[in-house]
């Protein structure tokens, strides 16, 4: 077996660098790619060249092809929608939705769940690379009296995709549901982030895992009357207590990427604004307690705060920054209030302004100059792009 089998590096197909290995085509200077094991097939991109190269089985040779094009990204799934809170009791609410999973290559920045940056990514040029931006999951229906205990708990939100990388939805929050509860539409469920839990009577309250691209949403620690944010890319969402006076759930916070500036991403309507710095992926508050007068916040990079009790639903998660949906809070007139709808994701590109990118029609994007590059920002839909 080769070195670059074993780093998962692109295969020669005999005329050019397939999709796929070029999504995975690692750099290496001349001479540390002489230092590697290869065997015939193995295809790097050569940084002292400036070149794509495959070895024959004896010597390094340039496929012959254009220049390849370097590519920074941000990729963010849509976070999950939150849970609705109980019909006829207080401290009963709704978890909050977990984020969108987060993706990055840029140099020093942090992917979801505290990973560090992807590798340099190369791309061919004239080749088709899907972007499909996921929609933000589902809020959960407070309307006990007409709703099955599916309809409860929000749903999860859709996967963000450019090329052969996914950044995966967030969990959607568990539902407030008494007497019941070991089914995921009261746990909260998994996704990018996890979900907030909402729960009661004898349920397993857990804290909600996440996959690999951030963090779990959170419980309380008591079993009856516990409820918690949903998870965010940069933090696990918080967990709490219903009993009377108990406290709330907050979405964890997501994480800041400096792919654009805080004004570029205020001209584009992505990410959430913070001074100099721009969050993406935040969780959304759990439902309100009665016991607490204050509102459970969402995590910074656009979580949905929760439902105060007995006021609204409370705050959908905020388009293009993948943040989950509030969860809402319990009533006494056979309602409990619904939860709150996850935020959409993004996928935001960046590369030489010597080349000049074709977006297909499916997809809603902009671009921006950046000093010597370009920006790509795609907010909605789905579609290829490519770039010569």
């Amino acid at each position: 077996m080769s070195t670059l089998e074993t780093n998962s590096i692109g295969k020669y197909n005999g005329n050019n660098v397939s999709i796929d290995d070029a999504l995975n085509l690692k750099s290496y200077s001349t001479t540390d790619r002489d230092a590697l094991t290869s065997a015939a097939g193995d295809t790097i991109y050569n940084t002292t060249t400036s070149k794509v190269e495959y070895y024959d089985g004896s010597a390094w040779q340039e496929t012959g092809g254009a220049d390849v094009v370097q590519v920074e990204y941000l990729i963010v799934g849509a976070g999950g929608g939150g849970g609705s809170g109980w019909n006829n009791e207080s401290n009963r609410c709704g978890g909050g939705g977990g984020a969108g999973g987060l993706l990055t290559n840029i140099s020093g920045q942090s992917s979801g769940g505290g990973n560090s940056a992807d590798p340099a990514l190369y791309l061919v040029p004239s080749t088709n690379y899907l972007v499909t931006i996921g929609a933000g999951g589902a809020k959960g229906d407070g309307a006990y009296a007409t709703q099955p205990s599916a309809e409860r708990g929000g749903k999860a939100g859709g996967s963000t995709r450019f090329g052969k990388m996914f950044a995966f939805g967030g969990g959607g929050g568990g539902g407030r549901n008494s007497g019941q509860g070991t089914d995921d539409f009261t746990r909260g469920t998994k996704g990018g982030c996890g979900g907030g839990i909402g729960v009661t009577g004898n349920v397993s309250n857990s804290a909600i895992d996440s996959g690999s691209q951030g963090y779990g949403g959170g419980r309380g620690s008591n079993s009856n009357y516990s409820f918690g944010g949903g998870g965010g890319a940069g933090a696990v969402g918080n967990g709490s207590n219903g009993t009377s006076p108990g406290g709330n759930g907050y979405g964890g916070v997501g994480v800041t990427n400096t792919i654009i500036t805080s004004s570029e991403a205020t001209t584009a309507s992505v990410g959430e604004v913070d001074g100099s710095d721009v969050y993406y992926a935040g969780g959304g508050g759990s439902g309100g307690n009665s016991g607490d007068s204050s509102i459970p916040d969402g995590g910074k990079g656009g979580g949905g705060r929760g439902s105060s009790t007995n006021a609204d639903n409370g705050q959908d998660g905020t388009a293009n920054t993948g943040g989950g949906g509030g969860g809402g809070a319990s009533r006494s007139d056979g309602y409990g209030w619904d939860g709150s709808n996850g935020g959409s994701g993004v996928v935001i590109l960046r590369y030489s302004n010597t080349f000049t990118i074709t977006v297909g029609a499916g997809l809603t994007s902009s671009t921006i100059t950046q000093g010597d590059n370009k920006v790509s920002i795609f907010t909605a839909g789905s579609g290829n792009v490519s770039f010569t």
